[in-house]
């Protein structure tokens, strides 16, 4: 399974990321390119502490629907409604300048992947607390979906 704690993952979604373009064109959603790094920059910080989101986390989507996300081998479904702190057109933050959003998100993501226990105490919106592993691993997915999105 895919995971940004494995190097080579970890460089495939680097380089996926770096071909993004701000008039890379969309398969699918609202997001521009844009948005989309300035999405992902604000769910990354949502998970660390950096960014305050509403939780609406329950049972169902804490074991049935984390694990379905997580561990089931199929993309995730298109034009899933996101929490309205990390959504762009709405309390999301808004893009400023391309390089320097794509820039913040590369950091990030060095990040999340170098710094041991930047998840501790934090919860997924709908998944609640999960370990390191399916940190990595929501991780990777959640850059994988939207990088398919721009056809990355």
């Amino acid at each position: 399974m895919k995971s940004l704690s494995r190097a080579t993952d970890k460089a495939e979604i680097l380089r996926r990321l770096s071909a993004v373009r701000p008039d890379s064109s969309r398969r699918w959603g609202r997001m521009s390119a844009h948005q989309m790094i300035c999405h992902l920059n604000d769910s990354f910080l949502a998970v660390t502490g950096g960014k305050a989101v509403s939780i609406a986390s329950g049972p169902f989507r804490r074991t049935v629907l984390k694990w379905v996300a997580l561990y089931l081998p199929v993309p995730w479904p298109q034009d899933v409604p996101t929490m309205p702190e990390i959504d762009q057109t709405r309390g999301g933050t808004k893009p400023v300048e391309f390089a320097s959003d794509l820039k913040q998100l590369q950091a990030l993501v060095e990040v999340v992947t170098t710094q041991k226990g930047c998840f501790d105490g934090y919860q997924h919106p709908y998944f609640g607390p999960m370990s390191e592993r399916a940190w990595m691993r929501w991780a990777y997915l959640h850059m994988d979906h939207h990088l398919r999105q721009f056809g990355s």
